[in-house]
């Protein structure tokens, strides 16, 4: 196999803004343990640093409109952006904060007139903002936000105001040492209504640092993880700011204090806003992956090289990756990155498609929810692999010199940042439900059920299909009584498609059918939801594993034939390894016997064996720069 045959295959159509940032982190040797090395001020200021270079490299420029001195690219933007996550986590979320939403928030969400004026100043780092949303009381429920933006007819201002602690803006990055303005997001109350959430431009600093008056500035302090970005408190005191702050895309007020909007109902109007800034989603998703192909490069090295035991009467100990074991550990692990890497260059794919050509709000709904179940899978699958990578390291992976420490507590966050992944599962199983359409309204329990119940729900189990899969699984998948040939059609990918496919449907057909007959039997709408809500969410997990499978399969139908085949081992691995995980599930369902169910587990085995040979090759193909891995406890890769 060639490392770089696979690495430019893995690279895809974006691999020179990837090679850029590459470069980059290639030449800051020093990025791989500047959080231990550094006190908390000098580590932010040094992010900060590094951030202004990365604006200067073109980073944040391939993602905005030519005429604002950008490129127009925004899957290059979003690969280099993944990318940053190969060095410091804090340096690929200050950016995300300054590059994806501040300005990505005037982008989308504003006019001309806030283009002109901001988005090369913010594209640039001249101007440094903040993404002003999360509040104390209020985290994924945005609606509910409790900080309010009033107009003032006789000035023709927005008075932004903090009403209570709950509505205290926390959390937010850049707030607590750098950012000079915020995107702020407020109910906005014009001639005593309020139209729900909004967002405006309210600066908070003057150019000496100072905050501006009214506006009360605090640090979060210490966290976890991520110390280099500068989270803080935002509290807002009667701060007036011009009518033209807000960023009137969507809903305008003019000088008589006339509220109008294209968007006549409510609640579609606050989704579409909040699903222009899905780029968020689909940059940290990206990014989890990339931390888990670190982890999995420094472990994996580590494990070809590190000796331990050995056969009886032997002289020469066994090298720790030769072992079944630890490859059961690493390997299903390097396969599933692999597939989630190519359900993210999809995902990424898809996201230019929709926003270069302003797709419509049912191809916008479907991208929110492909990127709320990539990122929850990704984020999840870097805490298990970075956990995995440590304890395969034994107490050279617990030292904070050999970076597994760091890239656990910056990516902990990553689960509930930019959404909480059990909400974001739940919204993907909102559209498996509805089809994203227009009368389902709000995302809330309450409405979910009640649209469930007026839907009469057979509508969703006939989009499910479940009757005619299941007469292709009696040929596809076998049942407890097909023990003839256990082993028969296990590397088969429509045998994998097939049983993925109906754990999905027969999931989702489950949800719907315990929806209505709650419903039916007259029983609150809030509590019923409330009841099947673990198996809402199990219904989103099964939908997405499906999709990273499938994008899986066909990442190997297009794959060069040089690479093909290490590919189709890598994707049995994951595919076996995948089923194997809820056998239990599929045995209770009939689709499973015993003995196809030790078959697969067997198998799982024989392809680590296979892959073993080729796996410091396999992680040598990420590419992460050398300075990001070559961690004491590992020596340079000979394949590099």
């Amino acid at each position: 196999m060639s490392t770089s045959g696979m690495r430019d295959y893995l690279d895809g159509p974006h691999k020179a803004a990837r090679d850029v940032v590459r470069a980059r982190l290639g030449a800051h040797g020093e990025l791989a343990d500047l959080a231990v090395r550094l006190p908390r001020d000098e580590y932010r200021d040094k992010v900060l640093e590094l951030l202004l270079e990365s604006a200067a490299d073109g980073l944040p420029a391939r993602g905005y409109p030519k005429e604002y001195g950008g490129e127009g690219d925004l899957g290059g933007f979003i690969a280099g952006f993944e990318t940053l996550a190969f060095g410091d986590l804090s340096l690929m979320v200050k950016a995300g904060v300054q590059f994806g939403l501040f300005a990505g928030a005037i982008l989308h969400l504003g006019t001309e007139k806030h283009h002109e004026r901001y988005l090369a100043e913010a594209v640039s780092g001249r101007l440094l903002g903040c993404f002003a949303m999360t509040e104390t009381g209020h985290g994924s429920n945005v609606q509910a936000l409790g900080t309010t933006a009033t107009y003032d007819e006789a000035t023709g201002e927005f008075v932004v105001h903090t009403p209570t602690q709950e509505a205290r803006k926390d959390y937010i990055g850049n707030a607590a040492r750098h950012g000079r303005m915020a995107a702020v997001f407020a109910q906005l109350v014009v001639g005593g209504e309020s139209h729900g959430v909004h967002c405006l431009l309210v600066p908070i600093r003057a150019d000496d640092g100072t905050p501006l008056p009214g506006v009360t500035l605090s640090d979060c302090g210490p966290k976890l993880g991520l110390n280099g970005v500068d989270n803080g408190r935002i509290v807002f005191d009667q701060v007036r700011v011009p009518r033209d702050a807000l960023l009137d895309r969507y809903a305008q007020v003019d000088a008589d204090g006339n509220y109008t909007s294209g968007i006549e109902n409510p609640d579609r109007r606050f989704f579409t806003m909040l699903g222009t800034l899905v780029q968020g989603r689909v940059s940290v998703g990206g990014a989890a992956i990339n931390a888990s192909k670190v982890a999995l490069a420094i472990a994996i090295r580590y494990g070809d090289q590190r000796r331990q035991f050995g056969a009886p009467g032997s002289a020469e100990e066994t090298v720790l990756l030769d072992y079944r074991m630890h490859q059961r550990r690493l390997l299903p692990l390097l396969a599933r990155t692999y597939a989630l890497h190519f359900a993210q260059a999809e995902l990424v794919e898809e996201f230019a498609r929709v926003f270069n050509d302003d797709r419509d709000e049912h191809d916008r709904r479907a991208l929110e929810a492909q990127a709320a179940g990539t990122k929850a899978l990704g984020t999840w699958h870097a805490t298990e692999t970075i956990q995995m990578c440590r304890e395969a390291c034994g107490g050279a992976g617990y030292l904070a010199e050999n970076r597994l420490a760091t890239l656990k507590a910056d990516t902990d966050v990553f689960t509930t940042f930019e959404g909480d992944n059990t909400v974001l599962l739940q919204l993907v199983a909102k559209g498996l439900l509805t089809d994203y359409r227009e009368s389902f309204g709000k995302l809330d329990p309450l409405s979910t059920a009640r649209f469930v119940a007026a839907q009469a729900v057979e509508i969703a189990v006939e989009k499910a299909a479940l009757r005619p899969v299941i007469e292709r699984l009696r040929d596809a998948v076998p049942n407890r009584s097909d023990a003839a040939d256990p082993d028969a059609g296990l590397r088969d990918d429509a045998y994998h498609s097939g049983l993925l496919r109906f754990r999905e449907e027969h999931m989702l057909s489950g949800v719907a059918r315990r929806l209505k007959a709650g419903i039916d039997a007259g029983d609150e709408p809030f509590e019923v939801f409330n009841r099947c809500q673990d198996h809402v969410i199990a219904a989103g997990r099964a939908h997405v594993d499906r999709v990273v499978l499938e994008a899986f399969q066909a990442a190997v139908q297009d794959a060069p034939e040089e690479i093909r085949q290490r590919l189709q081992d890598l994707y049995d691995l994951h595919a076996l390894a995948t089923i194997e995980a809820e056998r239990a599930w599929y045995l209770e369902h009939g689709r499973l016997s015993g003995g196809r169910s030790k078959a697969i587990t067997a198998l799982v085995n024989e392809l680590c064996a296979a892959v073993r040979p080729a796996a410091v090759e396999l992680v040598d193909a990420f590419g992460v720069p050398g300075s990001a891995v070559e961690v004491p406890m590992v020596v340079p890769s000979q394949h590099e």
